[in-house]
């Protein structure tokens, strides 16, 4: 299991656009559609990383609880499918079927999304305010596979609560960790 920590996007970062596939749905969702009203959370997670699979029902509690009070989930796959089937469109609508995810889980083929995002692992936090700026990116909490803390998602939640509230985000954030999104080798140059 490779460990990889967040970049650690600036804050203040504009979201960056995107307009991907759900295969969920079968239709195409863009930034824009899905903002929520107060803020918006952007996961970079895929199928087959154990630590993903780690904080799957956390996930799920988090955004059932939160989404209806205006802040929008949307999860992202960035990861190579040709070397890593696992995470083919096709297993993304299983498991997010299988896990109930309550919001899309999107495909970025060309990973063109997780490259604007500087998205590092998987998963990757990012919470943007009502007007798409960045206000908190890091961990989701302190628990990782095997370390025997629970999932709570603390950091996440916190930082969501206090967005919420009005109140300013603290800029001291730890980041997250986790297996290293799949990129595809460089096309070759001869």
């Amino acid at each position: 299991m490779a460990r990889t920590p967040s970049n650690m996007l600036p804050l203040g970062t504009r979201a960056p656009h995107f307009s991907l596939p759900d295969p969920v749905s079968g239709r195409t969702c863009n930034l824009e559609e899905v903002q929520g009203r107060i803020g918006t959370v952007i996961l970079f997670i895929c199928n087959h990383c154990p630590y993903v699979k780690h904080v799957n029902s956390g996930l799920v509690i988090l955004a059932s609880k939160f989404q209806p009070l205006g802040i929008a989930f949307v999860a992202i796959s960035s990861n190579d499918v040709n070397n890593y089937p696992d995470d083919s469109p096709e297993k993304m609508k299983e498991t997010a079927l299988s896990e109930g995810y309550p919001f899309p889980y999107l495909y970025d083929e060309s990973q063109t999304v997780a490259r604007a995002y500087d998205a590092a692992c998987t998963p990757d936090f990012y919470l943007f305010d009502s007007a798409g700026k960045l206000v908190y990116r890091g961990q989701l909490d302190d628990s990782r596979p095997g370390n025997g803390i629970p999932v709570t998602g603390a950091d996440l939640e916190g930082a969501m609560k206090l967005l919420l509230a009005g109140k300013p985000i603290p800029v001291e954030q730890k980041p997250s960790l986790g297996c290293n999104i799949k990129w595809k080798s460089a096309p070759d140059a001869s």
